[in-house]
């Protein structure tokens, strides 16, 4: 028998079960969101790779830290986090220093503790976001095939009420539950290039930090 039912995408999402309906729409809206932080994270880091770069050239071309501090604490919009670091390790520093009777260990102690607090307020910052892209990157799929399951439970039960099983019974229910795990996958495969992605790259931030404040570290530790 031909199967002259209409399987258009939006002909089988208007015909699926309440049930498969409110998983497409849940998936629907997870990845409108996914989207939005992907954006979200590619635009935030590649500025900062933008500032940190600009930061390290105007730290190793100026040799006087006082003038690269009052330009860092002048609060410019622009701010990156590496420029944070510094700041506040530099703070630190002027801080401790003007204190009586402290050794250089005692000041290097606290300089370093004061911008691991800021490195990781900056790790945080950056690191936002990327925990619901790899939830999404997980469940999606697994959301999708709950959907299908259920479609596909539908169309078989549906056969009980017809007295020949054909085809053109069984096609439509089944191709509505596949359009569930379709739209999961469509939900997590980006989420999940993007966590790959994105993790990567802020893994090298954070490297380029640490390499930063141990360099920075020493350039206080000769100053007079």
């Amino acid at each position: 028998m031909e199967v002259t039912q209409d399987l258009s995408f939006i002909h089988l999402i208007a015909n699926a079960s309440v049930l498969v309906q409110l998983v497409m729409g849940l998936l629907l809206l997870v990845s409108l969101m996914s989207w939005w932080y992907i954006f979200l994270k590619l635009f935030a880091i590649r500025a900062e790779v933008r500032m940190t770069e600009e930061f390290e050239d105007a730290f190793w071309r100026n040799p006087d830290l006082n003038h690269l501090y009052q330009g860092a604490k002048g609060g410019r919009g622009d701010q990156g986090a590496l420029e944070r670091i510094f700041a506040a390790g530099f703070a630190e520093f002027a801080k401790l220093k003007k204190q009586h009777g402290m050794d250089s260990s005692a000041v290097m102690d606290g300089t370093r503790r004061a911008m691991r607090a800021t490195y990781q307020r900056e790790m945080d910052r950056l690191e936002s976001h990327l925990a619901f892209l790899a939830s999404v990157g997980s469940v999606s799929p697994y959301v999708g095939l709950f959907g299908t399951v259920w479609g596909i439970m539908n169309a078989f039960r549906s056969l009980a009420n017809v007295g020949q099983a054909t085809l053109g019974h069984v096609a439509p229910g089944i191709a509505e539950a596949l359009v569930a795990t379709a739209m999961g996958l469509f939900a997590a495969i980006p989420a999940v290039i993007a966590y790959n992605r994105y993790s990567h790259d802020i893994n090298r931030l954070a490297t380029r930090f640490e390499s930063f404040t141990e360099e920075f570290s020493n350039v206080l530790q000769r100053q007079p």
